[in-house]
């Protein structure tokens, strides 16, 4: 069995304690947040602190606050050589207080407080200065049914910048589709196949096979079509911005607005 304190009260924090609770071989024994009102409503399942100097020992100290937060928060810690590990895309390793053994155990995926969610599509990239607390990060990435991978802090950031593409840029790719359809009155619901298909895609292709559409195609009337379409500058942007980059991805780059093409020879322009 491995206790745990968590440390931190948002949306992190709650689905780990969440899938903590429903493991068999993880007992959090305790949860610590500076405002400890929001945590009153847990109070009957664990207990729960606002005071540093009250933590418990336990195997492993989870600190699931914002990023500015962690490296101050781990040098007020009063124990030493005590694994405390964080849950962050971004914040080295290192960042945490040496006086205790350092890990990460960053979650992949987005969390929305009150969402139900499995766990067996959470991955976790774990990272620890001991091999034998790696270990303990598996045992638990394990214990709450996630995959894990070994990833270092570099690998890390990139896989949080590539998860910003995916995830918060695309949603708001969603937000600018729902603008669009909301102005003419039609439903955006009628997309939602369409989402979950693009999704489906990437599962078996890799997203360079997976591209489609006019800017693949160089269709330059529907392009314009489109462009002429749009009403906000903002959203003309953020069109011509991705239709040159994919017509560069795919090959001949024809600029949006001109329809002009530019052969590019061993990433040169022709002469």
């Amino acid at each position: 069995m491995i206790s745990v304190v968590i440390l931190g009260a948002g949306n992190v924090a709650t689905h780990l304690f969440n899938a903590f609770n429903n493991s068999d071989s993880v007992s959090v024994i305790q949860w610590f947040n500076r405002n400890i009102s929001s945590l009153k409503s847990y109070k009957n399942g664990v207990e729960i602190t606002d005071d540093l100097s009250q933590l418990k020992e336990a195997d492993l100290y989870i600190i699931a606050v914002s990023d500015d937060a962690i490296s101050s928060l781990s040098s007020q810690f009063l124990f030493e050589n005590r694994l405390v590990v964080h849950t962050s895309g971004t914040v080295n390793i290192h960042d945490l207080d040496k006086k205790n053994r350092r890990g990460v155990f960053y979650p992949l995926q987005t969390f929305s407080k009150n969402a139900t969610l499995d766990f067996a599509d959470v991955p976790i990239c774990i990272e620890a200065i001991d091999k034998s607390d790696l270990s303990t990060l598996k045992v638990l990435s394990k214990a709450i049914g996630s995959p894990y991978h070994k990833v270092s802090t570099n690998q890390r950031k990139a896989l949080h910048l590539a998860a910003v593409f995916v995830n918060n840029f695309t949603n708001q790719l969603y937000r600018v589709a729902h603008e669009i359809t909301e102005a003419e009155g039609v439903e955006f619901d009628i997309l939602k196949p369409l989402i979950l298909e693009t999704a489906k895609k990437v599962q078996n292709l890799s997203p360079y096979m997976a591209q489609t559409g006019p800017a693949k195609r160089k269709d330059k009337k529907t392009i314009k079509k489109h462009l002429d379409l749009l009403k906000k500058e903002q959203h003309k942007a953020i069109y011509e911005l991705l239709t040159a980059s994919i017509q560069q991805t795919h090959g001949v780059l024809t600029d949006p607005r001109t329809h002009s093409k530019k052969n590019k020879v061993h990433g040169r322009k022709k002469l």
